[in-house]
């Protein structure tokens, strides 16, 4: 069934996570790649501490679909590998949770390569 709340919900925290991050490249000098890293790893922490399931609940894709999912998603991956293989799991988690996802894009990225011909960037 559709949930306007959700949905209301969904908008507010997605418009929230993406004016923090113009707001970051507006008013800092950091790099957009120092700040796709920063929300990744901000996503590790929420998924970490716990806060990041409570936001999912609330709001779903709103959270889910910017880079603050991936990072929750490779510190629930980690949790899980440690509980299932010990300290190897440090290393094994964050292959395992993340790689369908990794996957799927690349498969995208070359099958969208396939149907659109792409032009080489002209120097200035």
């Amino acid at each position: 069934m559709f949930d306007l709340t959700r949905l209301f919900f969904a908008f507010l925290v997605g418009g929230f996570i993406c004016f923090i991050a113009q707001a970051l490249i507006d008013l800092t000098k950091l790099t957009p790649a120092r700040i796709l890293v920063f929300t990744v790893c901000f996503g590790v922490l929420l998924g970490a501490v716990g806060i990041y399931d409570k936001l999912f609940d609330l709001s779903g894709a709103g959270v889910s679909v910017p880079l603050l999912g991936f990072g929750a998603n490779i510190a629930k991956g980690v949790r899980e590998s440690i509980d299932k293989n010990g300290i190897l799991g440090i290393l094994k988690g964050p292959f395992e949770a993340a790689s369908v996802g990794c996957t799927s894009a690349i498969i995208f990225a070359f099958l969208a390569s396939l149907a659109v011909k792409g032009t080489p960037k002209r120097s200035k």
